[in-house]
């Protein structure tokens, strides 16, 4: 496959082939960071929406306690 092939075309697909790999080396870490990035907003979302829940409840009910 390959007889037809310069040495130098040989070469910059072998290059082109490496920096893609590392293109979705990055591409593949960023995801995992992203997806952690929005785990940790949404647990802190759903922290908030506790807070607003149990503050909402004092209010409607100023005789309880804290």
């Amino acid at each position: 496959m390959e007889a037809g092939w310069t040495q130098e075309a040989v070469q910059r697909i072998a290059t082109e082939n490496s920096s893609l790999k590392q293109r979705v080396r990055q591409l593949t870490a960023d995801s995992r960071t992203f997806d952690e990035r929005l785990k940790a907003a949404r647990s802190n979302l759903r922290f908030q929406d506790r807070r607003v829940a149990d503050l909402e409840a004092r209010t409607a009910d100023p005789g309880s306690t804290v």
